[in-house]
């Protein structure tokens, strides 16, 4: 029968890969959290930051940091390699570079620090 796969009409088959994708795309939305220090709360920098990496960096960069094509991987340590020192990597999220637009003007130094941080230490 025509519009059938193993038994499943056409409509069903379409609903579920709708909802794997989904399933996926929402488990692959999330940056990995910031662990719990010594003190039994995490790093307030890295929580800001990884808001900041959520809001700005991971629809580019991925989730997890891992790249998306629309931007490169900066996780594994990528950061330290490209970088001399956060300053450096400052300058290229404040400047931009290629196709990464500048962010003065919509993240502080603070933010950006931020940001850095969690890439460096949590990604």
């Amino acid at each position: 029968m025509t519009g059938e796969v193993r038994g499943l009409p056409s409509f069903a088959l379409v609903l579920c890969l709708v909802a794997g994708l989904v399933a996926t795309a929402c488990g692959a939305s999330t940056s990995p959290e910031v662990e719990v220090g010594p003190a039994g709360t995490p790093d307030p920098v890295l929580v800001a930051g990884r808001e900041v990496f959520m809001d700005r960096c991971s629809s580019c960069h991925g989730a997890s940091g891992g790249g998306t094509g629309k931007g490169p991987r900066l996780n594994r340590g990528l950061l330290e390699q490209e970088y001399d020192g956060l300053d450096d990597a400052a300058a290229v999220v404040l400047g931009g570079r290629r196709r990464m637009p500048a962010f003065s003007g919509l993240l502080t130094r603070n933010e950006v620090d931020a940001v850095l941080r969690y890439i460096r230490d949590v990604l």
